[in-house]
């Protein structure tokens, strides 16, 4: 192959394309990936918001491919980073990049199976998963919401060359979409009659022959712990929100187990198993064990839930070998999804029998699935070192690697501290920001500190001074949902209409977050997701507020059983976990607020401990170095100010439509925003419908859409029962009651009617 330019003719190619300008941090990046390529070392890079990393990497990456032919992975944690890299960054790349390669440098975009639709499952192979309300085969619009919803996405699954849900706009709920999904394990693989059209393997088909593969942490997981070789053969690897892989590890390998569960096994193989019943009965036996079981790690598994676990396992064991198809047969749709129930129990069971060294095990409570029996690693460090580490060099970066000036805690959760780890470089390229002129970090230092018992009277009323003196504009950090929803709704009532609330759980995040970008007089208030997953540049977003230290529950399983086993071996498991985990999520979200060169804002801190506890130096190295304050005047007239002075929002990029291999035209070409931060306006398509905030009053904060009442109301047509109804919105009995009081439906012995 002829010798392709050098890394810095194409780096400064790519950022030409997207109409931005070299950075010095990005050159800086860009150089270092390329040397741990040559080198075979893993490199760990903080890169602080618009330093233009995505470029950073995603040339050395492209060109690695050039020399090499083999193609680089690139994972992320959130599917707002995932779609921008394949909607927007790098369809720029490869323009940029086509005359000076000779060719053009090719992406493609690979998830789970649940992102696909199945069409055997469209056309009537798999059992349906809404039993009793109709088959997908023959749904018609008389079905309901829920059977209009499968209709058009089948009538989708016709027109779509990609199949990923993402592209399905609007969207479906839940509920409607697993009519025409599967799981990996319900998937009939190689032996399905529609094979050679799977979406799922024309992707990873596709995939095989690129330049760049683009994936999630979790499916990049599943790849390498279960060698199930999903991912073409690669020797780069480049993980993007590194600070979120371990979660997301660990998210990836913890099971659950109910009775319910187990149960639903048991009823899914009842046709071709003649053990079911005593399936079902160690389901029942798991459930009523679980009653009596207090929430909170198991230090030992009780007898009760013991004998219940034995019996899952032994009698799942019996009915997996009913559930092997007949000599010569081939599995159909009915027997796999039967299999991966049954498998799922059994699996589940030993797991938690087994009482490996590092398992923690715990019961919670599901406000609709009642006790839920859950097992997970301590620690995910070593599985990986050997398994993501090995064999392929590694490039993790985040704006929030380092952790009180430190790349160690970050790295040790990673396995790359101790006796054996691999070498690797630590990289902070900085920020182009000028933090302390562009954001204020204001410490709401005469609150009293956070209570259990949501916020003070105090703390609602500085957040109403805060966000009046932004003229909205404002995002809302909340340490869990409740608080959120809470704020949310004292504020609508105080507020009127001169300052709309939004509130997470209204709607779709994606579609919140536009609307917020969109109308800067607008509030958004949410929890985790928004803490590390909204980019509003622009005078929409001006304050944001935080409304304590987000720690871990001091009742989380997992915190605590790493927390004590970090102290028994003689460290500080509160400065190594909790600290941690609260440094981390804080640099995220105060970093919402500045995301270009002319954005300007306060982040406030409503927690008095940033300022008086013996962790606060920690968590204050942990930031964006914002010029800090407690003066609360000076922080108003501030505000006043940007609200007078503020330009019209920044146009809001839509959407956009996939192929096998990324973008379509209108994705590639329409982006708000380039790979390196450099804005590109585009038109701003109407507002979607929002959820009317004078529905909340009386329904625990939740803002009902026109489309969940035509849900109640089709629902109440069609005699479904309240716990159905519990099931498909995830809400309280009591918010769901509430809704349906206000629309003049009644309850009658469990069901509803007008």
């Amino acid at each position: 192959m002829a010798n392709r330019p050098a890394l810095d003719a194409l780096l400064h190619a790519a950022v030409s394309g997207v109409g931005g300008t070299e950075r010095p941090g990005q050159v800086e990046m860009a150089q270092a990936v390329a040397a741990a390529v040559e080198n075979g070392q893993h490199l760990l890079v903080q890169a602080g918001t618009g330093t233009g990393k995505s470029l950073a990497y995603l040339v050395p990456a492209v060109a690695h491919a050039y020399d090499s032919g083999k193609p680089a992975v690139v994972a992320t944690a959130t599917l707002a980073l995932q779609a921008q890299i394949v909607d927007r960054d790098m369809p720029r790349v490869a323009d940029a990049l086509t005359g000076l390669l000779g060719r053009r440098p090719t992406y493609a975009l690979v998830k789970g199976r649940r992102n696909y639709v199945c069409l055997n499952k469209v056309e009537g192979g798999f059992p349906d998963d809404e039993e009793g309300l109709f088959g997908v085969g023959q749904v018609d619009a008389g079905a309901g919401r829920l059977g209009a919803e499968v209709v058009r996405v089948r009538e989708w699954a016709d027109q779509t060359e990609s199949g990923d849900r993402d592209e399905l706009v609007p969207g479906v709920s839940e509920r409607a979409w697993r009519q025409v999904s599967v799981s990996a394990h319900e998937c009939l693989g190689s032996k399905c009659p529609m094979v050679t059209e799977c979406f799922v393997e024309r992707a990873r088909e596709a995939a095989r022959d690129v330049d760049v593969v683009v994936t999630n942490h979790s499916f990049m997981a599943i790849d390498s712990f279960e060698g199930r070789q999903m991912l073409p053969e690669h020797d780069l690897l480049v993980v993007d929100e590194a600070h979120e892989l371990v979660d997301r590890v660990t998210a990836t390998i913890t099971d659950e187990l109910t009775g319910s569960m187990v149960m639903a096994a048991a009823k899914r193989a009842g046709r071709l198993s003649e053990n079911t019943a005593a399936l079902d009965e160690a389901g029942e036996l798991l459930a009523a064990a679980l009653e009596n079981v207090e929430e909170g790690r198991l230090l030992g598994i009780p007898d009760a839930v013991g004998l219940a676990l034995a019996r899952i396992r032994d009698t799942a064991r019996v009915v997996q070998s009913d559930l092997k198809p007949p000599p010569g047969e081939q599995p159909d749709g009915a027997r796999q999804v039967a299999r991966s129930s049954v498998d799922e129990a059994y699996e589940n069971a030993a797991r938690i029998l087994e009482t490996r060294e590092l398992d923690v095990v715990w019961c919670s409570r599901d406000p609709r699935r009642g006790p839920v029996l859950r097992v997970a690693p301590m620690s995910v460090a070593m599985l990986v070192r050997e398994k993501i580490f090995e064999e392929r060099t590694v490039v993790l970066t985040s704006a929030t690697l380092e952790l009180g000036g430190s790349f160690d805690s970050v790295a040790g959760t990673m396995g790359l501290r101790g006796e054996g780890a691999p070498s690797w470089n630590g990289l902070d390229v900085g920020s182009p920001f000028d933090y302390p002129r562009q954001a204020i970090a204001y410490v709401a230092a005469r609150l009293p500190p956070p209570g259990r018992d949501g916020a003070s009277d105090e703390s609602l009323d500085e957040i109403e001074q805060l966000v009046r003196a932004a003229g909205g504009r404002t995002l809302g950090l909340f340490s869990s949902m409740r608080a959120a929803q809470n704020a949310a709704e004292i504020m609508r009532a105080r507020f009127g209409d001169d300052i709309p609330v939004l509130c997470q759980g209204e709607d779709q995040i994606s579609t919140l977050v536009r609307q917020f970008a969109r109308e800067p007089r607008t509030c958004l208030f949410g929890t985790l997701t928004l803490w590390q997953g909204v980019d509003v540049p622009g005078s929409s977003c001006q304050l944001v507020i935080i409304d304590r230290i987000p720690f871990p529950r001091p009742d989380d399983p997992l915190a605590s059983a790493r927390a004590q086993a970090i102290g028994r071996m003689g460290g500080n498991g509160f400065m190594a976990v909790s600290a941690t985990h609260a440094a981390l999520r804080l640099a995220q979200g105060a970093g919402r607020l500045v995301r270009r060169g002319d954005d300007r804002g306060v982040v406030a801190f409503l927690d008095s401990r940033m300022m008086t506890a013996r962790y606060a130096e920690f968590l204050q190295r942990s930031l964006p170095p914002f010029w800090p304050t407690t003066d609360k005047t000076m922080v108003l007239a501030a505000l006043t100010r940007l609200d007078e002075t503020a330009s019209e929002p920044l146009p809001v990029a839509e959407p956009a439509m996939r192929s096998l291999t990324g973008a379509g035209a209108a994705g590639a070409a329409g982006a708000a925003r380039g790979a390196d931060g450099t804005e590109h306006p585009r038109p701003v398509a109407p507002s979607p419908p929002v959820a009317d905030s004078s529905r909340t009053a009386v329904t625990s904060g939740h803002a009902w859409t026109d489309e969940q009442d035509d849900e109640l109301r089709d629902a109440a047509e069609a005699g479904m029962a309240l716990d159905e109804l519990l099931e498909h919105f995830e809400l309280p009995e009591e918010t769901i009651s509430a809704r349906l009081d206000q629309l003049g439906l009644e309850l009658a012995s469990g069901q509803l009617f007008d």
